[in-house]
């Protein structure tokens, strides 16, 4: 894989755990996350994604991850792990030990109900950035219904968001035929336009 790194944690100094991290991570409470890998853009395949993804797998237990989900933006080299930990330091350790893929942003998360995908329209994530300590959980909940009230007015199915209440950030993933339709549904339901969204392919 021909993939650029663009930035790396400087927290990170080794890729191997002792036996003492371990204990630690495995009894520490777990936190919902999203990590962001932005690689060479047009040099990004699903299947090399899925093939790192699986060497994350394989190591995920000695750090006390669990990788949930992620999704890939060929076109842009983009990709979005879900994941639960104990801390950031164990997912950057996970991934340096599985392929060195480090990635380029975290986003401590909560999440809302997720809703199953129908039919075959695209799937795609977009992503808000409201601003550091302007919105919350239950902000983003009453918004989300919002967009739930109208998504049939435009084709979309939304199944789930993400909230960053620290940064203010929100991702949203949804299904669609286009992301004209997404962001229509977003103006007439609340007015929050999305910075960016992504045609993804979801891997688990």
């Amino acid at each position: 894989m021909a993939f650029v790194f663009l930035n790396a944690l400087p927290f990170l100094t080794s890729a191997q755990s002792t036996h003492a991290d371990v204990k630690t991570i495995s009894t520490a409470k777990k936190n919902l996350y999203i990590d962001v890998h932005q690689l060479t853009p047009g040099k990004v395949s699903f299947k090399d994604v899925a093939a790192a993804h699986a060497k994350d797998l394989a190591e995920e237990k000695a750090y006390g991850v669990h990788f949930l989900k992620y999704w890939v933006n060929e076109e842009k080299g983009t990709v979005y792990c879900l994941s639960t930990a104990s801390d950031t330091e164990s997912i950057v350790k996970t991934h340096a030990k599985a392929h060195g893929l480090i990635p380029t942003a975290f986003y401590p998360v909560t999440d809302g109900p997720e809703a199953a995908m129908m039919g075959t329209n695209s799937l795609f994530l977009d992503v808000h950035y409201l601003g550091a300590g302007k919105v919350d959980a239950r902000a983003v909940a009453a918004a989300h219904e919002k967009d739930l009230a109208v998504q049939h007015k435009y084709g979309v199915n939304f199944i789930n968001y993400w909230v960053d209440e620290k940064s203010g950030t929100v991702m949203c993933l949804s299904q669609a035929k286009d992301s004209t339709s997404i962001i229509n549904t977003h103006k007439e339901a609340h007015g929050l336009v999305p910075a960016i969204v992504e045609k993804v392919k979801q891997g688990e």
